[in-house]
């Protein structure tokens, strides 16, 4: 939703007043703030309204370090821990950055650069290391077929799991299935 007059005016003046009134994102850098931040006042037309912090969270923004709209300070560990545990309850759904962006209720850009800094890895690097450890355990304790062991674990197809598996491990799934059995 679009600022009104009167909110837009609350925003521009930083009143404290408008505070649990409504939220604006801004969404060129997917920041919400409360009416009384003191950050540099955004252009109107990249400022949405929102009644509530958590409608604000799933348009996919993240709370003002500075003004602290949620009230809490996530630490970026706290986050990258909720992030590694939504790639493993999703890890073997199509993710992208932006699907894992969605779900983690941050910027793309942003997670990428924090997820990066906590683990020395990219979020898509993890969920492809997650998928692995799950083909692993198939591999091992079933006789599933390598097809199905890929579908499963999230793979489109299985000649590129079976490539990206022998990148990995230095052997294909059938070779490993045979030095674990």
């Amino acid at each position: 939703m679009i600022p009104t007059t009167v909110e837009w005016h609350a925003i521009a003046t930083n009143d404290p007043r408008a505070d649990g009134q409504f939220y604006y994102g801004v969404m060129s850098t997917g920041i919400f703030c409360r009416p009384s931040c003191k950050s540099r006042l955004p252009l109107r037309q990249n400022v949405q309204i929102f009644k509530t912090t958590t409608a604000a969270v799933r348009a996919g923004l993240r709370p003002c370090k500075r003004c602290r709209p949620t009230g809490q300070l996530v630490s970026p560990a706290t986050w990258v821990t909720e992030i590694k545990t939504i790639i493993k309850h999703h890890y073997a759904e199509p993710l992208t950055l932006n699907d894992l962006a969605w779900l983690a209720h941050g910027a793309p850009y942003y997670l990428h650069h924090v997820f990066q800094r906590e683990t020395g890895q990219t979020p898509l690097a993890y969920v492809q290391r997650v998928r692995f450890q799950h083909a692993q355990r198939l591999l091992r304790t079933t006789a599933l077929p390598i097809q199905t062991v890929a579908q499963r674990c999230g793979f489109t197809s299985a000649s590129y799991f079976s490539t990206q598996f022998k990148v990995v491990t230095g052997m294909t799934p059938r070779q490993f299935r045979q030095t674990v059995n």
